[in-house]
C-alpha cells in the first residue's frame, strides 16, 4: 500500500472519530434540554455546549491523525533500527510511549471540555 493511500485512509478515520465524538457529546449535551432555549450562547449565537462538544471532538480528531502518522513514522524507525542494533530497544521505545502521551494529554482536554458542558 502506497503513503498516500495510507494518509487517506488515516485522514478518514481521524474525520469520522471527530464526527463520532462530536455527534454523541452534543446528544448527550443537549438530550435533557433539547425542548428548552439554550441560556447561554456564545459570540457566534450558537449554544456554549454545542461549541464546546464541536471543540472536542475536533481536538481528538485532529489529535489522533497526528499521533497516528507520527507513531508510525516512530515505531517503523524503531523497528528498522532493533533490526540493526538489538540493545536500542529501551531508547527507541521511549520514543514511541512520548507519541501516545500526546494522544492522552487530548483525551484528557477532551473530558475536561466535555465537563464544562
Amino acid at each position: 500500500m502506497n503513503r498516500v493511500k495510507v494518509l487517506q485512509i488515516a485522514l478518514i478515520s481521524a474525520v469520522i472519530a471527530a464526527v463520532i465524538v462530536t455527534v454523541t457529546t452534543v446528544v448527550q449535551a443537549m438530550g435533557p434540554t433539547i425542548a428548552q432555549a439554550p441560556t447561554t450562547t456564545g459570540a457566534a449565537g450558537i449554544p456554549k455546549e454545542v461549541g464546546l462538544a464541536i471543540g472536542a471532538g475536533i481536538a481528538m480528531g485532529i489529535t489522533g491523525f497526528g499521533v497516528g502518522m507520527g507513531m508510525g513514522n516512530a515505531s517503523a524507525s524503531a523497528m528498522a533500527a532493533i533490526a540493526e542494533k538489538p540493545e536500542v530497544f529501551g531508547r527507541t521505545m521511549v520514543y514511541v510511549v512520548l507519541i501516545e502521551a500526546v494522544a492522552i494529554y487530548a483525551l484528557v482536554v477532551a473530558i475536561m471540555m466535555i465537563g464544562l458542558i
